[in-house]
C-alpha cells in the first residue's frame, strides 16, 4: 500500500471510530462564547472576560477602531471597544480572533503548510465578507450577518488541521503536494462537520463546511456561496471546470457586478480592511 492511500485510509478509519484527534478552540474563546450565552450577562463582565488575553484585548480595540465598523472616533479602553463592538458580535470576533493559534505545529513542514493554510483561509475570509457587503449594499432586506460570514469562512476548511497533524507522522507524503491537496479536498469536509458538531456550532457553520466545494448555487444566497465565490476568485475552488459557469450565474443573480468584481472600488474597500483586521 502506498503511503499516500495508507494515510487516506488510516484517516478515513479513525473518522468511522471517533478516534481521530480534533481540535479543541483555544480557551479564551471558549470562556467568551461560555460568557456570551449567558442571558445575564453584562458588558462589564464580558470585558473582564476578554481581558484575561492580553493579545485578545488589543486586537478587540483594533476592531473597535477598525474602518470595517465604520467608526471616526477612536476608543481607547477595552470597555469602550466592548460597547461599541456590542455583545451580538463579541462572540463571533473572539474566536474568529483566536483562530490563527490553532494554525501552529512543531513541525517545521507542517507548520508552512499551516502557515500557508491560515494565508489562504484569511484571504478567502477577505474576500467573502467584502462581496457580502457589496450584495448588502444593493438588497437592504440580506438577512445575512458579516460577523456570521466572517467566523464561517475562516471555519470552511477547518477540516485540513486533523490532516496536516496526522501527515506529521507519515512524512513521506510531504513530497507529493498534489496528493496533500487531493486528501484535503476529499476528507476535510467530513473532519471538519466533525469538528463544528465537536465544538457546538450550529448548522449554518455546519452547512458551509459541507457544501461550499460543490458546484451549485443556493436557492437563497447563503453564507456558502461567499465562501464560494471566494475561492473563485483566489482560484483555488477545488472543481476548477466549473469556476466560470458558478461565476456567471452569481453575476446572473446580483450577487457580483461582473467577472472583475475585485476591482469594484466597494469590494476592493472592505477586503482592504478585513485584511486589516488580521494583519
Amino acid at each position: 500500500m502506498s503511503a499516500e492511500h495508507a494515510l487516506i485510509t488510516i484517516l478515513v478509519e479513525k473518522l468511522r471510530n471517533d478516534s481521530l484527534v480534533l481540535p479543541t478552540l483555544p480557551e479564551i474563546a471558549l470562556r467568551v462564547r461560555r460568557t456570551a450565552d449567558d442571558p445575564e450577562v453584562s458588558l462589564a463582565v464580558m470585558a473582564e472576560t476578554i481581558s484575561m488575553d492580553p493579545a485578545l484585548t488589543a486586537r478587540m480595540i483594533r476592531v473597535a477602531n477598525s474602518a470595517f465598523l465604520g467608526r471616526s472616533i477612536k476608543v481607547s479602553t477595552l470597555n469602550q471597544a466592548v460597547t461599541r463592538i456590542g455583545l451580538s458580535q463579541i462572540k463571533t470576533i473572539a474566536t474568529a480572533m483566536a483562530m490563527e493559534q490553532l494554525f501552529l505545529s512543531q513541525n517545521t513542514h507542517i507548520q508552512q503548510m499551516m502557515d500557508k493554510a491560515w494565508r489562504d483561509t484569511v484571504q478567502v475570509t477577505s474576500i467573502a465578507v467584502a462581496c457580502l457587503s457589496y450584495y448588502r449594499s444593493l438588497q437592504n432586506k440580506c438577512a445575512l450577518s458579516p460577523d456570521v460570514m466572517t467566523l464561517a469562512a475562516l471555519l470552511h476548511h477547518i477540516g485540513l488541521l486533523p490532516i496536516l497533524t496526522e501527515a506529521e507522522k507519515h512524512q513521506e507524503v510531504f513530497g507529493h503536494p498534489g496528493f496533500m491537496r487531493h486528501a484535503m479536498a476529499k476528507l476535510s469536509p467530513q473532519i471538519g462537520l466533525a469538528i463544528m458538531k465537536a465544538w457546538g456550532f450550529s448548522e449554518t457553520y455546519q452547512r458551509v463546511i459541507a457544501e461550499w466545494q460543490q458546484p451549485k448555487v443556493s436557492a437563497q444566497p447563503d453564507y456558502t456561496d461567499f465562501v464560494r465565490i471566494a475561492t473563485i476568485a483566489q482560484r483555488s475552488f477545488p472543481q476548477p471546470e466549473q469556476q466560470q459557469a458558478l461565476l456567471s450565474r452569481y453575476i446572473e443573480l446580483g450577487l457580483l457586478p461582473d467577472a472583475d468584481f475585485m476591482q469594484e472600488p466597494a469590494i476592493a474597500a472592505v477586503y482592504k480592511d478585513v485584511r486589516a483586521l488580521f494583519a
